[in-house]
């Protein structure tokens, strides 16, 4: 956790009333505790789940076959594909045997963390891809090694047939040994589908990934569950989709979001880029006779004052805050609450919001039209 403690700007309050969705599986804790010590909600949901291979069998077949092969290079994807390579060669005592092979091979890495799990082995690497992409590796291949190889590749829960295609189209000899794969949750397990109803329904602000294939994942999953189209729609008005690199942008792209990213593709870069873009939109206050008024996630501030307000409460005050001081129209606030016009609900929710609010004035009636902030002139 040391990287994401080490992230520079720390206030205990700094995304206080902020909900943020965390899809990752593998070093969850570090990154909900990192939002949690800066006072966000967190709602965790695994979209899917890093598994070692149910049978070691396979794996040591492969490391089999490699080391018999004796490869000229090897592509390293992971830190934790190596480790687990390792550990599964040691247990079956082909450890050393492993060792000796690589050790004649050229090593290419895939990014900074493959680097240290292969330097932990006790190897050497030649090189690292340029954009931290199995495609960039391959495209470092292509460019370095002219005449036909045997390839090793460690790859990772989800293999990459294109760019193992790739290599074997240029006359390469390609060998995989796949020490970990990907697995969907248990049916049982309903958190991705409560993660997707609350993004549909306004009651979170940031949803962070750190792999591909768990953008990919709830993607999938909102499709099952037929809400697909509502949660794109919130990803573009509402919820910050926010990825720790371009890899894991990617199926967002191609699905038509513009998801947030770091320069730097660490997961402590990705908890700033999250503070900052968060408390940037919160930063956009409204001058009124109570104050400056801001909304952060489920908490309202006006002036000095931090107001939390019920899903319901946010519900009615968010289009209206959002609307900048112009009239949002009673029958659109109650189609929101209740999915049709209800005078009664609706001015039952009012009452609530002004009575919490405690600042009379601030919500007014425009009568006959509907509602609005009642913001200063400049």
């Amino acid at each position: 956790m040391t990287e994401i403690a080490a992230v520079p700007g720390f206030r205990p309050d700094q995304l206080h009333g902020f909900r943020i969705g965390v899809t990752n599986d593998r070093r969850s804790t570090d990154l909900i505790d990192a939002f949690e010590r800066r006072g966000a909600q967190v709602m965790h949901a695994p979209t899917i789940h890093m598994v070692n291979a149910a049978d070691d069998d396979p794996v040591i077949a492969d490391t089999h076959t490699i080391i018999e092969a004796q490869p000229e290079l090897l592509l390293a994807t992971t830190a934790y594909g190596i480790r687990r390579w390792f550990e599964v060669a040691d247990a079956s005592g082909l450890g050393d045997a492993l060792l000796a092979a690589l050790a004649r091979a050229d090593i290419l890495v895939r990014g900074p963390k493959a680097r240290g799990g292969v330097r932990a082995a006790g190897l050497d690497d030649a090189g690292m891809s340029d954009e931290e992409t199995t495609a960039s590796l391959v495209d470092r291949v292509l460019e370095r090694y002219e005449s036909a190889l045997t390839i090793a590749v460690q790859v990772h829960g989800q293999t990459d047939e294109a760019q193992l295609e790739r290599l074997r189209s240029a006359g390469h000899r390609v060998l995989t040994v796949a020490p970990y794969r990907w697995q969907a949750p248990d049916a049982a397990d309903w958190r991705v589908q409560r993660l997707i109803e609350a993004a549909c329904s306004d009651q979170l602000d940031c949803i962070t990934f750190t792999s591909a294939p768990a953008a990919e994942a709830l993607l999938d999953a909102a499709d099952e569950h037929g809400r697909r189209d509502d949660l794109l729609d919130a990803f573009t008005d509402n919820v910050i989709p926010a990825v720790v690199g371009p890899v894991t942008a990617a199926p967002l792209i191609a699905a038509g979001l513009r998801p947030i990213q770091p320069e730097r593709f660490r997961m402590g870069a990705l908890v700033r880029l999250v503070c900052e873009e968060l408390e940037s939109r919160a930063a956009h206050g409204l001058p009124t006779a109570h104050g400056d008024l801001q909304l952060r996630g489920t908490v309202v501030r006006i002036g000095e004052r931090a107001v939390p307000l019920t899903p319901a409460q946010l519900a009615v005050f968010r289009p209206i805050f959002r609307a900048g001081g112009a009239v949002v129209p009673r029958d659109r606030l109650s189609r929101i609450l209740v999915g049709a016009p209800d005078d009664h609900v609706l001015d039952m929710a009012l009452s609530r919001l002004r009575s919490v609010l405690d600042a009379p004035g601030l919500v007014s009636t425009v009568v006959k039209r509907g509602y609005r902030i009642n913001v200063l002139d400049d």
